[in-house]
């Protein structure tokens, strides 16, 4: 792989899968040991949840047991909207 003229680079789809980054997503990169490491989130942060981790936080409690929802009550839902 090649380093654009503005020091960019692609990072294959299987680590980006691995390491769940996003498109817009922080990264920073340090150097270990002669090596160039990639780090997700700013510097200094402590990794967050989880994409998976984050939807479930969101829709917890948030289903009742003998009610029918729509398919746009249901999107209101994941989404946080009132």
């Amino acid at each position: 792989m090649r380093m654009t003229s503005k020091g960019e680079v692609t990072i294959p789809e299987e680590i980006r899968e691995r390491a769940d980054l996003r498109p817009g997503d922080e990264v920073h990169f340090t150097f270990e040991d002669g090596k160039i490491v990639l780090h997700p989130g700013p510097p200094g942060e402590k990794p967050g949840p989880t994409r998976g981790e984050r939807l479930v936080a969101a829709i917890a409690g948030t289903a009742t047991a003998n009610r029918d929802l729509s398919t746009d009550e249901l999107m209101k839902l994941l989404r946080g909207d009132d």
